[in-house]
């Protein structure tokens, strides 16, 4: 009765988080930069916001991760940071010869008002004696947003201050005006914006990419530099990432494909930019997971290529379709809470409805505005009702509704751990961040591969649950 009372008491009055379902957003800038040949992600901060965010990423990708800090004080809050910026960046040239360096700001630089791109500035006019590395700054403060949020506005500032028309290296202050008029002086490279998907979903769409015949230029590029192979020396910056000269370029690409329901709804994004300041045409789809938005992706690609879909990928489509037909009886009327970043939320969502299972209820601890929306339109014409949708959500209130929802399973991060462990729900790990299993940066999300994969996990959960839970354990279901 106690406990039943304590639950009513906080619905109705409590207003901390606890245990958030979101990120911060310098993390997300330091994933995005971390897709950049030679790039060294570099928080202008405290040390203390680069230490956690190093170990946080390390314990998912399993890869030695190195984030520069400007190690800002109790004295830099009161006179400013510039003079740490400036010897960081230094230290940053001599220690590793980083070709580019992604500045991120912090909780702390941003309350104080350091004025980071006119220090930027100042630096390239102080030290332009040297070869300097390409500096892009980004705006990131901690208390406001998500990591998802820091990561699309890395990008968007990496596209920003480095893409052009022509592909040349802009000097820091110079306008990129673009094209005039409706002119477009395309290369054949199309432009491929991701979003946060794993090494391995990276690995998967340039193996697409290629069997379209497409040259394409993805930012950011994280499938070598957080999943790389044993090297017998240490490397202080891994191979691999986006090249400089390839984000240049993206403004005289033939296209851009973005993915993200809800990252198009809400802010300008890099594809955004790039149509509107260089006339590059884009193709605004959702997450490519389950067969419509995975179908949508390779029409998308047959349009930019004009090429048909390849057999290998049409047999893949072949196998979905039989593996959804085979495993319907599996999982037809079963309920299921997704949560995490938005945009993943919705892909899986759209998935789960095609497949049969009822997402009761679409939890995010990002607060875009847009999240119903986007679950809406991809479950309006398959569901007879609406999913309950959440915004800005914590643990603690997705364990609430989970006390009354009584789903079947459980689809999100590892941090939702405790509470399928509670309610005895089994927990499919999917996105960023999984911490307590080993190979997360090995799974896939995308296409028409890793929807198997997806279908493959939920289905087989679903039967061990059903044997655990038999007195009998049968052998054969």
């Amino acid at each position: 009765m106690s406990k039943t009372l304590k639950i009513q008491q906080k619905t109705q009055s409590y207003v901390s988080t606890t245990n958030a379902c979101k990120l911060c957003k310098p993390l997300g800038a330091c994933l995005a930069f971390r897709g950049i040949e030679g790039c060294v992600p570099y928080l202008h901060g405290s040390q203390g916001c680069a230490t956690y965010m190093r170990r946080y990423i390390i314990s998912h990708f399993r890869e030695p991760i190195d984030i520069a800090s400007s190690s800002l004080s109790e004295k830099h809050a009161v006179y400013g940071g510039g003079p740490n910026l400036m010897k960081g960046i230094l230290n940053i040239m001599d220690k590793y010869g980083a070709k580019i360096i992604g500045v991120a700001t912090t909780c702390l630089t941003e309350t104080i008002g350091d004025d980071v791109p006119r220090l930027l500035k100042e630096f390239e006019a102080e030290f332009g004696d040297r070869e300097l590395p390409t500096l892009v700054n980004v705006s990131t403060p901690s208390y406001s947003g998500t990591h998802m949020e820091g990561f699309h506005a890395t990008v968007r500032a990496v596209i920003d201050q480095l893409a052009t028309g022509d592909g040349k290296t802009r000097r820091r202050g110079e306008e990129e005006t673009g094209r005039g008029g409706d002119e477009h002086t395309e290369s054949k490279t199309v432009n491929i914006l991701p979003g946060l998907c794993s090494p391995a979903d990276t690995r998967y769409l340039k193996e697409i990419l290629g069997d379209f015949g497409i040259s394409g230029t993805i930012l950011p590029d994280i499938s070598e530099t957080l999943d790389a192979p044993a090297q017998l020396d240490y490397e202080k910056i891994p191979e691999g990432g986006t090249p400089l000269a390839a984000i240049q370029g993206m403004g005289s690409s033939q296209a851009t494909i973005e993915f993200g329901q809800v990252c198009q709804r809400s802010h300008s994004t890099g594809g955004q930019l790039l149509q509107e300041r260089f006339h590059v045409p884009l193709y605004s789809i959702g997450m490519p997971i389950g067969l419509r938005e995975c179908d949508r992706f390779f029409d998308v690609l047959e349009e930019v290529s004009g090429c048909p879909t390849p057999r290998k990928h049409e047999l893949e489509r072949g196998r979905l379709v039989d593996a959804y037909v085979d495993g319907h009886k599996y999982v037809f009327g079963k309920r299921a809470v997704v949560y995490g970043e938005e945009d993943l939320v919705v892909g899986l969502t759209a998935f789960l409805a095609e497949i049969g299972i009822k997402p009761v209820l679409c939890a995010s601890g990002g607060n875009s505005g847009h999240f119903q929306d986007a679950i809406a339109a991809v479950t309006s014409d398959i569901l007879t009702e609406t999913p309950i949708v959440k915004e800005g959500f914590d643990f603690y209130e997705i364990s609430e509704e989970i006390e009354q929802l009584e789903p079947d399973i459980l689809i999100g991060t590892s941090k939702g751990y405790p509470i399928a462990r509670k309610h005895n729900i089994p927990l499919i790990r999917a996105g960023f961040p999984i911490h307590d299993r080993f190979g997360s940066q090995r799974i896939l999300h995308l296409g028409y591969r890793g929807t198997q994969t997806l279908l493959d996990r939920i289905i087989n959960a679903f039967i061990d649950k059903k044997q655990a839970d038999s007195p009998v354990g049968y052998g054969y279901l």
